[in-house]
Protein backbone atom coordinates (compact mmCIF):
# COMPACT_ATOMS: atom_id res chain seq x y z
CA UNK A 1 0.00 0.00 0.00
CA UNK A 2 1.33 3.42 -1.09
CA UNK A 3 1.77 6.14 1.39
CA UNK A 4 -0.69 8.96 1.77
CA UNK A 5 -0.78 12.40 3.41
CA UNK A 6 -3.41 13.41 5.86
CA UNK A 7 -4.91 15.48 2.80
CA UNK A 8 -4.91 12.98 0.35
CA UNK A 9 -6.32 10.69 3.09
CA UNK A 10 -9.18 13.43 4.25
CA UNK A 11 -10.40 13.84 0.38
CA UNK A 12 -10.79 10.85 -0.91
CA UNK A 13 -12.70 9.70 2.83
CA UNK A 14 -14.64 12.90 2.12
CA UNK A 15 -16.05 12.01 -1.67
CA UNK A 16 -16.43 8.41 -0.48
CA UNK A 17 -18.87 9.50 2.33
CA UNK A 18 -20.12 12.42 -0.16
CA UNK A 19 -20.85 9.20 -2.71
CA UNK A 20 -22.51 7.49 0.21
CA UNK A 21 -24.95 10.30 0.88
CA UNK A 22 -25.33 11.55 -2.69
CA UNK A 23 -26.66 7.53 -3.71
CA UNK A 24 -28.84 6.97 -0.56
CA UNK A 25 -30.74 10.33 -1.94
CA UNK A 26 -31.13 9.24 -5.18
CA UNK A 27 -32.37 5.56 -3.86
CA UNK A 28 -35.37 7.29 -2.63
CA UNK A 29 -35.60 9.74 -5.01
CA UNK A 30 -36.19 7.99 -7.80
CA UNK A 31 -38.50 5.01 -5.93
CA UNK A 32 -40.81 6.97 -4.21
CA UNK A 33 -40.86 9.03 -7.87
CA UNK A 34 -42.10 5.96 -9.31
CA UNK A 35 -45.97 7.26 -8.30
CA UNK A 36 -45.44 10.65 -10.67
CA UNK A 37 -45.35 8.01 -13.77
CA UNK A 38 -47.47 6.30 -15.84
CA UNK A 39 -47.35 2.25 -15.63
CA UNK A 40 -45.12 2.18 -19.00
CA UNK A 41 -42.59 4.13 -17.11
CA UNK A 42 -42.20 2.58 -13.60
CA UNK A 43 -39.84 0.11 -14.41
CA UNK A 44 -37.18 2.29 -15.99
CA UNK A 45 -37.34 4.05 -12.50
CA UNK A 46 -37.24 0.88 -10.14
CA UNK A 47 -34.29 0.22 -12.14
CA UNK A 48 -32.88 3.88 -12.03
CA UNK A 49 -33.29 3.39 -8.25
CA UNK A 50 -31.78 -0.01 -8.32
CA UNK A 51 -28.30 1.53 -9.84
CA UNK A 52 -27.76 4.07 -7.20
CA UNK A 53 -29.09 1.60 -4.44
CA UNK A 54 -26.47 -1.24 -5.41
CA UNK A 55 -23.79 2.11 -6.18
CA UNK A 56 -25.04 3.00 -1.96
CA UNK A 57 -24.33 -0.40 -0.97
CA UNK A 58 -20.78 -0.84 -2.13
CA UNK A 59 -19.64 2.88 -1.59
CA UNK A 60 -20.24 1.69 2.02
CA UNK A 61 -18.10 -1.37 1.59
CA UNK A 62 -15.35 0.57 -0.16
CA UNK A 63 -15.56 3.45 2.71
CA UNK A 64 -15.14 0.62 5.46
CA UNK A 65 -12.33 -0.97 3.22
CA UNK A 66 -11.04 2.36 3.32
CA UNK A 67 -10.55 2.87 6.95
CA UNK A 68 -9.36 -0.63 7.39
CA UNK A 69 -6.08 0.07 5.14
CA UNK A 70 -5.20 3.46 6.91
CA UNK A 71 -5.07 4.80 10.31
CA UNK A 72 -4.11 8.07 10.89
CA UNK A 73 -1.73 8.94 14.12
CA UNK A 74 -0.66 12.27 15.44
CA UNK A 75 -2.04 13.95 11.65
CA UNK A 76 0.15 10.77 10.33
CA UNK A 77 -1.09 8.08 7.95
CA UNK A 78 0.01 4.79 8.08
CA UNK A 79 -1.14 1.91 6.36
CA UNK A 80 -2.39 -1.20 8.42
CA UNK A 81 -1.30 -3.79 6.73
CA UNK A 82 -4.50 -4.80 5.60
CA UNK A 83 -5.09 -3.85 1.33
CA UNK A 84 -7.60 -1.82 0.27
CA UNK A 85 -10.38 -3.38 -1.62
CA UNK A 86 -10.45 -1.74 -5.35
CA UNK A 87 -12.83 -5.10 -6.39
CA UNK A 88 -15.86 -3.64 -4.77
CA UNK A 89 -15.74 -0.65 -7.46
CA UNK A 90 -15.45 -2.98 -10.13
CA UNK A 91 -18.42 -5.37 -8.77
CA UNK A 92 -20.44 -2.39 -8.58
CA UNK A 93 -19.42 -1.50 -12.00
CA UNK A 94 -19.97 -4.99 -13.56
CA UNK A 95 -23.65 -4.53 -12.22
CA UNK A 96 -24.39 -1.15 -12.70
CA UNK A 97 -22.81 -0.01 -15.98
CA UNK A 98 -25.05 -2.44 -18.17
CA UNK A 99 -27.97 -1.18 -16.12
CA UNK A 100 -27.15 2.22 -16.78
CA UNK A 101 -27.95 1.60 -20.17
CA UNK A 102 -31.15 -0.64 -20.03
CA UNK A 103 -32.53 2.50 -18.05
CA UNK A 104 -32.38 4.75 -21.29
CA UNK A 105 -33.85 1.88 -23.20
CA UNK A 106 -36.57 1.04 -21.46
CA UNK A 107 -37.97 4.73 -20.45
CA UNK A 108 -37.95 5.05 -24.56
CA UNK A 109 -40.65 2.50 -24.39
CA UNK A 110 -39.50 0.57 -27.90
CA UNK A 111 -41.22 -2.64 -29.18
CA UNK A 112 -40.67 -5.14 -26.89
CA UNK A 113 -38.21 -7.06 -29.69
CA UNK A 114 -35.93 -4.01 -30.31
CA UNK A 115 -35.85 -3.72 -26.37
CA UNK A 116 -34.20 -7.05 -25.73
CA UNK A 117 -31.74 -6.69 -28.56
CA UNK A 118 -30.68 -3.49 -28.01
CA UNK A 119 -30.52 -4.28 -23.91
CA UNK A 120 -28.54 -7.65 -25.13
CA UNK A 121 -25.83 -6.23 -26.99
CA UNK A 122 -25.52 -2.59 -24.96
CA UNK A 123 -25.98 -4.36 -21.85
CA UNK A 124 -23.03 -7.16 -22.83
CA UNK A 125 -20.55 -4.42 -24.36
CA UNK A 126 -21.15 -2.93 -20.81
CA UNK A 127 -20.46 -5.97 -19.00
CA UNK A 128 -17.39 -6.92 -20.86
CA UNK A 129 -15.92 -3.60 -21.17
CA UNK A 130 -15.48 -3.89 -16.57
CA UNK A 131 -13.86 -7.24 -17.21
CA UNK A 132 -11.29 -6.44 -19.44
CA UNK A 133 -10.54 -2.82 -17.25
CA UNK A 134 -10.50 -5.14 -13.70
CA UNK A 135 -7.28 -6.98 -14.16
CA UNK A 136 -5.38 -3.65 -14.98
CA UNK A 137 -6.84 -2.04 -12.41
CA UNK A 138 -5.65 -4.27 -9.80
CA UNK A 139 -1.91 -4.73 -11.35
CA UNK A 140 0.70 -3.84 -9.13
CA UNK A 141 1.24 -0.20 -9.18
CA UNK A 142 1.15 1.98 -12.75
CA UNK A 143 2.86 -0.32 -15.40
CA UNK A 144 2.28 -1.83 -18.60
CA UNK A 145 -0.52 -4.37 -17.53
CA UNK A 146 -2.84 -1.20 -16.85
CA UNK A 147 -1.95 0.03 -20.02
CA UNK A 148 -2.89 -2.79 -22.12
CA UNK A 149 -5.78 -4.33 -20.10
CA UNK A 150 -7.41 -0.31 -20.62
CA UNK A 151 -6.49 -0.40 -24.21
CA UNK A 152 -8.86 -3.79 -24.50
CA UNK A 153 -11.28 -2.27 -22.17
CA UNK A 154 -12.04 0.77 -24.86
CA UNK A 155 -12.95 -1.41 -28.09
CA UNK A 156 -16.33 -2.28 -26.14
CA UNK A 157 -16.47 1.15 -24.91
CA UNK A 158 -16.06 2.49 -28.46
CA UNK A 159 -18.71 -0.25 -29.49
CA UNK A 160 -21.31 1.79 -26.97
CA UNK A 161 -20.43 5.12 -27.95
CA UNK A 162 -20.82 4.41 -31.73
CA UNK A 163 -23.95 2.78 -31.16
CA UNK A 164 -25.74 4.97 -29.28
CA UNK A 165 -25.13 7.37 -31.90
CA UNK A 166 -26.07 5.34 -34.84
CA UNK A 167 -28.63 2.37 -33.88
CA UNK A 168 -30.06 4.01 -30.80
CA UNK A 169 -29.79 7.67 -32.61
CA UNK A 170 -32.55 6.24 -35.23
CA UNK A 171 -34.65 4.52 -32.35
CA UNK A 172 -34.25 8.26 -30.68
CA UNK A 173 -36.06 10.27 -33.65
CA UNK A 174 -38.98 7.91 -33.21
CA UNK A 175 -39.56 9.34 -30.17
CA UNK A 176 -42.43 11.91 -29.65
CA UNK A 177 -40.61 15.08 -30.46
CA UNK A 178 -41.67 16.84 -27.01
CA UNK A 179 -39.19 14.44 -25.69
CA UNK A 180 -36.58 14.08 -28.27
CA UNK A 181 -34.26 16.58 -26.57
CA UNK A 182 -34.15 15.03 -22.74
CA UNK A 183 -33.36 11.80 -24.56
CA UNK A 184 -30.73 13.21 -26.35
CA UNK A 185 -29.83 14.79 -23.13
CA UNK A 186 -29.74 11.87 -21.27
CA UNK A 187 -27.11 10.08 -24.56
CA UNK A 188 -24.58 12.57 -23.91
CA UNK A 189 -24.79 12.67 -20.77
CA UNK A 190 -23.55 8.81 -20.86
CA UNK A 191 -21.00 9.38 -23.30
CA UNK A 192 -19.69 12.63 -21.49
CA UNK A 193 -19.97 10.82 -17.96
CA UNK A 194 -18.51 7.12 -19.41
CA UNK A 195 -15.50 8.76 -21.29
CA UNK A 196 -14.59 10.46 -17.44
CA UNK A 197 -13.69 7.17 -16.43
CA UNK A 198 -10.77 5.97 -19.03
CA UNK A 199 -9.25 9.90 -18.59
CA UNK A 200 -9.40 8.63 -14.54
CA UNK A 201 -7.79 5.45 -15.76
CA UNK A 202 -5.21 7.07 -17.65
CA UNK A 203 -4.03 9.86 -16.06
CA UNK A 204 -1.62 8.56 -14.20
CA UNK A 205 0.49 8.15 -16.93
CA UNK A 206 0.02 11.31 -18.62
CA UNK A 207 0.66 12.84 -16.24
CA UNK A 208 3.65 10.90 -14.50
CA UNK A 209 1.68 10.47 -11.09
CA UNK A 210 2.64 7.71 -8.63
CA UNK A 211 2.12 6.78 -4.54
CA UNK A 212 -0.45 8.82 -2.70
CA UNK A 213 -1.51 11.51 -5.59
CA UNK A 214 -1.72 8.90 -7.80
CA UNK A 215 -4.38 6.91 -5.33
CA UNK A 216 -6.16 10.02 -4.74
CA UNK A 217 -6.66 11.08 -8.44
CA UNK A 218 -7.87 7.59 -9.09
CA UNK A 219 -10.38 7.19 -6.28
CA UNK A 220 -11.86 11.00 -6.27
CA UNK A 221 -12.01 11.18 -9.93
CA UNK A 222 -14.09 7.25 -10.13
CA UNK A 223 -16.66 9.06 -7.52
CA UNK A 224 -17.34 12.28 -9.64
CA UNK A 225 -17.51 10.25 -12.34
CA UNK A 226 -19.93 7.86 -10.68
CA UNK A 227 -22.12 10.56 -9.06
CA UNK A 228 -22.48 11.92 -12.49
CA UNK A 229 -23.16 8.82 -14.35
CA UNK A 230 -25.67 7.15 -11.78
CA UNK A 231 -27.44 9.34 -9.65
CA UNK A 232 -27.33 12.60 -11.85
CA UNK A 233 -27.76 10.32 -15.24
CA UNK A 234 -31.45 9.37 -13.08
CA UNK A 235 -32.57 12.49 -12.15
CA UNK A 236 -32.74 12.78 -16.48
CA UNK A 237 -34.38 9.44 -16.96
CA UNK A 238 -36.89 10.55 -14.01
CA UNK A 239 -37.59 13.69 -16.24
CA UNK A 240 -37.85 11.94 -19.45
CA UNK A 241 -40.39 9.42 -17.69
CA UNK A 242 -42.42 12.24 -16.52
CA UNK A 243 -42.36 13.86 -19.87
CA UNK A 244 -43.70 11.31 -21.73
CA UNK A 245 -46.17 10.36 -19.06
CA UNK A 246 -47.77 14.12 -19.78
CA UNK A 247 -47.52 13.22 -23.42
CA UNK A 248 -49.22 9.91 -23.37
CA UNK A 249 -51.94 11.64 -21.02
CA UNK A 250 -52.82 14.55 -23.34
CA UNK A 251 -53.22 11.53 -26.18
CA UNK A 252 -55.75 10.06 -24.02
Amino acid sequence: MEALSAGQFSLVYNAFSFGIATFAAATLFFWFGRSQVSHHYKTALTVTGLVTFIALYHYWRIFASWGEAYEVANGVVVTTGVEFNRAYRYVDWLLTVPLLLIELILVMRLAQSETVSKSLKLGGAAALMILLGYPGEVSAGIDSTRMIFGVLSMLPFLYIVYSLYSSLGEAIDRQPEGVRGLIRLARNLVVVSWFFYPIVYFAPFVVSMSGGTSIAVIEVGYTIADITAKAVFGLVIYAIAVRKSEIDAAKA
